[in-house]
């Protein structure tokens, strides 16, 4: 999975394509450029059908991702002979989130792979770092980057995403109001 893609198409075509009963995503702008940790559209399933959202790129970290990464952090305070609250460091510790889930196999992903949890990702063309070509190559169903998706999972999930951000909870946005349309 790449760590880059597009999505171009306008709302109405998404909606269209995947059967979009319920629309939260307001004004949908072209974007690109989508990188992690950045709103993006989904389509998933909702009480009345599919629901077209926007989410954040990522899921939540193994606990092992980040207890690894807090005594990493707790090392470099104390060697500068910072006294460590651990518990409190491992709670404010960042989680940028996973973006690949390689390994379902996993029991960190078992609470994500009902079928509640699982979206489609809307794009129009992907992208793979090359060195050798000298940086992102694209991808697209063809020339004229069509619509497609990639299979996914959400979640609702507080983290810190950033340490100067504190504590947020990641959710996907809902703005429904009289123009919604359906």
């Amino acid at each position: 999975m790449c760590n880059l893609y597009s999505i171009t198409t306008n709302q109405a075509a998404i909606s269209a394509l995947f059967r979009v009963v319920n629309q939260y995503v307001g004004n949908l702008a072209p974007m690109p450029g989508v990188f992690p940790d950045y709103m993006a559209p989904i389509v998933r399933n909702g009480a009345e059908g599919r629901e077209l959202a926007t989410a954040r790129w990522g899921m939540p970290s193994s606990s092992k991702a980040l207890m690894d990464a807090t005594k990493k952090r707790a090392e470099k305070l104390q060697a500068k002979g910072k006294v460590v609250d651990f518990k409190e460091l491992l709670r404010m510790e960042p989680d940028g989130g996973t973006t690949n889930i390689r390994n379902v196999k996993s029991k960190h992903w078992a609470p994500w792979l009902g079928v509640e949890n699982r979206c489609v990702v809307p794009f129009n063309s992907f992208s793979e770092f090359n060195k050798a070509e000298g940086g992102d190559v694209w991808f697209a169903l063809d020339e004229t980057r069509p619509l497609a998706c990639f299979a996914g999972i959400w979640t609702n999930w507080t983290s810190v995403r950033k340490v100067k951000e504190g504590e947020t909870t990641n959710e996907p946005l809902r703005v429904p109001h009289d123009r919604t349309e359906r």
